[in-house]
């Protein structure tokens, strides 16, 4: 109820606030009508159900990717970390372009290409010149659609992940928000890490990815998406060129991935060192989805919340109001607010 009045009243308050007079002068603050927020156009291929979100903020360059409806949720106990690890094998060669050739591509268009995996999405994103849209489009498309997986790139990578493994097992807030979602998720698809368990990382094989792939990249759950100076029209025309060809639905016999439901359970973890000076701690309640009216009003009050560190300063002179308590106890050394959300439920 609270969360729906903070959405009622929030835009009330700020127009009533956008001029101000104070003594002799005038404050003008920025209302939401006229704050430049440009439309969102989004279109599905008729050939596919392949979707095209995009914004023109009408600037030289654009930032253009690929989110695929896909993540460690909707993996296995026995596959848990194939899509972190497919992830990783996306640069390093295709069909038509071995990886020296591809960072060369991309090298000289002055172009940066990165790639990331939640438990919900996979994502493959170049930021680029508007002028190299088309070759931005056509070079994502390579990449997921004709990635070689050599065992000699497998093996390789299979040993950058586990070193980023034990880079994470040394990142406190890393470690802390797995735990996390391992409690308040215990014996579900949430509960699971992205990267995946270390027995899962030495023994995931090329077949796997490409198994993974058959099985997820489908056009309905594949999203191209572009901000920057772009013209819609030209990106559904390089959509239906590159993407149009992807399967739309299962072939008779092929397993549906279906997002099972995942319980929230109030519960508690924790790891007991006694030789670290500091202790690491997350607290959280289950909130809704994505899909919710009151998604946005909790943004909002995790914003308000904020984040503060001791070493930054500050003290009472901080918005926050939790800040500023902290600040006053000597054994608080920095929090931070966040809001994690999923499809159909969030930790907050």
């Amino acid at each position: 109820m609270a969360l729906r009045l903070i959405s009622r009243r929030l835009t009330p308050l700020v127009s009533s606030i956008c001029h101000r007079r104070i003594g002799a002068a005038t404050v003008y603050f920025p209302s939401f009508e006229t704050v430049h927020m440009p439309e969102t156009e989004v279109t599905t291929l008729k050939s596919n159900g392949f979707r095209i979100a995009s914004e023109n903020w009408n600037t030289p360059t654009c930032t253009v990717g690929i989110w695929v409806d896909v993540g460690s949720r909707y993996e296995s106990e026995f596959n848990n970390g194939v899509a972190h690890f497919l992830e990783h094998m996306a640069f390093k060669g295709t069909e038509k372009r071995s990886q020296q050739s591809l960072e060369l591509e991309v090298e000289n268009k002055g172009a940066h290409l990165n790639a990331y995996t939640s438990r919900e999405m996979t994502v493959y994103y170049a930021k680029c010149f508007v002028e190299d849209l088309p070759w931005a489009v056509e070079l994502l498309s390579d990449i997921l659609k004709n990635s070689k997986f050599e065992v000699s790139q497998v093996e390789r990578e299979r040993g950058v992940i586990l070193r980023e493994m034990e880079e994470i097992e040394s990142n406190y807030q890393e470690v802390v928000f797995d735990y996390l979602h391992a409690t308040a998720y215990q014996g579900t698809p949430l509960g699971r890490t992205i990267l995946g368990p270390v027995e899962n990382v030495k023994s995931l094989k090329a077949d796997d990815m490409r198994d993974f792939i058959k099985q997820n990249y489908k056009a309905p759950r594949m999203v191209l998406s572009a901000a920057g100076g772009i013209d819609h029209k030209q990106l559904c025309d390089l959509a239906e060129e590159y993407f149009g060809d992807f399967q739309a639905s299962y072939k008779e016999g092929e397993v549906v991935p279906s997002l099972l439901h995942c319980r929230f359970t109030g519960s508690e973890i924790r790891d007991r060192d006694d030789a670290m000076p500091l202790a690491h701690a997350a607290i959280a309640f289950e909130g809704p989805g994505w899909s919710s009216p009151d998604t946005l009003a909790l943004m909002v009050a995790s914003s308000l919340h904020g984040a503060w560190d001791r070493s930054y300063g500050g003290g009472f002179n901080v918005a926050s109001k939790l800040a500023s308590k902290f600040f006053k106890e000597s054994s608080v050394h920095s929090f931070q607010h966040f809001f994690t959300c999923y499809h159909d439920t969030s930790l907050w």
